[in-house]
């Protein structure tokens, strides 16, 4: 196997991950390169899951029982993990959510409802980029047609970078919000986090990260990015689906409004009015997602042991290698960065006149898992004059040979359509 400076120990990676292990068409095993889209889950949470529905399963908070007390110091000890994590200030900082997209809805709302000076309205713009996955598009689209703010976002350059060329056109006095992701989930790329904050701190507006592709690859220290709040999801991190995190600084927290009403968030209940819980179960109504913060917890600790430096380290030596060896692909063009420098382990790219969709089925057929079509970000798509992408995305259990096994699948793809 080629080597590589800067890998973990894969083998011994590999085998906490037993879904890596399964053969498919034929006998072939599985190569998984869709890591974008979802992660593996290590034996660790499996067994997390498991333990607490056979041994702490009950409701949280509130009850008395000895389940009830397990599940709500099991579910209360995943915010703990997760809030160290992040090094986020305060454990009452960190939101619970199903996933980032409703994290992101969840800023979006409550900026719709809330009072000055945080409200969204037709005297204010709101500021995001075209790289954006569609939950990042989609809520302030909504929240503009309600409230009449203008919608207003960053280009791109020719080469998947954000073209900030015109930052104090799109961030005025009149921007209340800029979202936008610190990794692009199509093309790989890192955003220029600190300039963007530096100018919406100028203007005085609120900043929102979307972490998702980031918060599994990299260390996320909400601190050091500036931002007022941040969202990212379990699933794609060694954790279960149904889990996502909102961290927000707690005087926003404290000042802005609940998103959905319902038990756990309140305080007092009449039937003339309500007062509302504190951060963070002011924002987690009804019966939160229990195992699957469990879950999550146990993604924490699983990725916090093997540190997240090296996982860090890892994927770049893989992207590197896979950036070079996609480049040799005749008629093979990658959509975005084509260094390995200021890139995330996600790689879209197109091969000639294939669509992709047949790309991903024939090398589906030689056991090679990618994903296939716009990602939810079709603007990118649009911006570069393509239907749709192939996109290979690498974790911490991916190998060199799982480049080489994509590459040789690739000249199968060109020899099957000539």
């Amino acid at each position: 196997m080629t080597q590589l400076p800067g890998l973990l120990d894969i083998e011994a990676i590999r085998k906490d991950f037993p879904l890596l292990d399964r053969v498919v068409h034929d006998g072939k095993k599985i190569v998984y390169l869709d890591n974008a889209a979802t992660s593996q889950k290590p034996r660790q949470v499996l067994d997390a899951l498991n333990e607490y529905y056979e041994q702490h399963n009950a409701n949280v908070h509130r009850g008395v029982h000895v389940l009830a007390e397990e599940a709500t110091a099991l579910y209360e000890g995943a915010r703990d993990k997760v809030a160290a994590f992040i090094n986020a200030p305060s454990r009452d900082e960190v939101i619970f959510t199903k996933n980032a997209s409703e994290s992101l809805n969840l800023v979006a709302n409550m900026l719709g409802w809330a009072d000055e000076p945080y409200r969204v309205d037709r005297e204010t713009e709101i500021a995001i980029t075209e790289m954006e996955h569609h939950s990042n598009i989609v809520p302030w689209q909504l929240l503009s047609q309600r409230t009449g703010a203008k919608l207003k976002w960053f280009g791109l350059t020719d080469d998947g970078r954000l073209d900030l060329s015109n930052i104090e056109e799109v961030i005025t006095e009149k921007t209340k919000i800029v979202s936008f992701t610190l990794v692009s989930n199509i093309m790989g790329t890192i955003n220029p986090v600190e300039a963007i904050v530096r100018r919406a701190q100028e203007v005085g507006a609120l900043v929102l990260i979307d972490a998702s592709q980031a918060a599994p690859h990299m260390p996320l220290d909400v601190q050091a990015l500036g931002a007022d709040f941040v969202a990212f999801t379990g699933h794609k991190m060694c954790g279960p689906t149904g889990i996502g995190v909102l961290w927000g600084r707690q005087e926003l927290l404290e000042d802005l409004p609940p998103f959905l009403g319902g038990g756990e968030m309140i305080e007092t209940v009449s039937m003339h009015a309500s007062t509302y819980a504190p951060a963070p179960h002011k924002f987690e109504a009804g019966t939160p997602p229990i195992a699957q913060a469990v879950g999550l917890g146990a993604a924490v600790d699983y990725l916090t042991a093997i540190g997240m430096d090296k996982i860090a380290a890892h994927e770049h030596a893989i992207t590197e290698y896979a950036v070079k060896r996609l480049l040799e692909v005749p008629d093979l063009r990658i959509i975005g960065p084509t260094t390995a420098e200021d890139r995330g382990a996600a790689i879209s790219f197109t091969l000639g006149d294939i669509h992709p969709h047949d790309v991903g089925q024939v090398l589906d057929e030689q056991g090679i898992a990618v994903r296939v079509g716009h990602h939810c970000a079709r603007p990118v798509c649009l911006r570069y004059g393509i239907p749709a992408t192939t996109r290979a995305s690498f974790y911490l259990y991916s190998s060199p040979a799982d480049v080489d096994a994509l590459i040789d699948g690739l000249e199968h793809v060109r020899n099957f359509f000539g």
